[in-house]
């Protein structure tokens, strides 16, 4: 068992996958206490959306070099779009969000759709192919991964503050809409990180689910935070070691960043029965 989970990793391609993957995993996992604290898992899935524009322009001005500065691009202004429209407060969050990721999709779909020749490429974009990231992919991630950790550091107070109690955090005279920004901004760029290696669709699946079994088996940001960001590396580990072995063992084709995320949610499903199990056998005992 040991060696199943550890031999595929001596080749080069799974070895460079598995970096990619863990840096994924705790980058994502520590993010997602934020989404998860600031209850913004729906934007998270809306940015994820509205960086497909970014990635279809660019792949077909550089290729895969171009995909993710393209990505980059249509996250931060959709990041700050979003920001910009919930500051007025005329139009609610939820609104604001279905109009940016309405529109950047469409789109991302219009372009597609003109160009016939890419969209087997571009779509492989959408669901992710870990197994093909190179150096530059992980050199991208571990930069986010580096800058997550110095905004979550420097400004973890302030944003904690802001995510129970901001109209607390505006009387202490903390810059509301500047905090919203630099987490929305943070977000962005996680999921740019992640364009590569899991798509745009699944990476909304590394950012909450790590996050929310953290937050059924502890009530403390610390624990919550540790647990988080462990699983989600544990998950991309465990991840692509299942999607090997089923592959080459038994000759069952698994895309490697789903295999990731089901990993993931059975964590989930597997906690949330053990809570279950735990409250029947203190009703029981009682």
């Amino acid at each position: 068992m040991i060696e199943t989970l550890f031999a595929p990793f001596s080749r080069p391609y799974l070895a460079r996958a598995l970096v990619e993957a863990v840096l994924l995993g705790a980058l994502c996992g520590a993010v997602g206490v934020y989404v998860l604290l600031r209850r913004l898992a729906f934007l998270t899935d809306a940015i994820t959306h509205t960086v497909f524009p970014g990635v279809v322009v660019g792949f077909l001005v550089s290729g895969r070099a171009g995909i993710v500065p393209g990505a980059l691009v249509c996250a931060v202004i959709a990041a700050g779009l979003f920001t910009a429209i919930a500051a007025t407060r005329r139009v609610n969050e939820d609104a604001a969000l279905a109009v940016l990721l309405t529109a950047f999709f469409g789109i991302g779909v219009v372009l597609v759709s003109r160009q016939r020749s890419y969209t087997a490429d571009l779509t492989a974009f959408l669901f992710g192919h870990i197994l093909t990231v190179d150096t530059t992919d992980i050199v991208v991630t571990a930069v986010v991964a580096v800058l997550a950790c110095v905004v979550l550091v420097g400004l973890g107070k302030e944003l904690l503050l802001r995510a129970f109690d901001p109209e607390g955090a505006r009387a202490a005279g903390y810059r509301i809409t500047a905090l919203d920004l630099v987490g929305n901004m943070l977000i962005a760029l996680v999921v740019v990180a992640a364009v590569q290696a899991v798509g745009t669709v699944l990476v909304i699946a590394m950012l909450v689910v790590p996050a929310a079994t953290a937050r059924l088996l502890s009530d403390r940001l610390g624990v919550i935070l540790a647990v988080a960001t462990g699983l989600g590396m544990l998950g991309a580990w465990l991840g692509l070691a299942v999607s090997f072995e089923a592959s080459r063992g038994y000759g069952v084709r698994l895309a490697a960043g789903a295999t990731i995320v089901l990993v993931l949610v059975a964590c989930y499903a597997l906690v949330t029965l053990g809570q279950s199990i735990r409250r029947v056998a203190t009703r029981a005992a009682r």
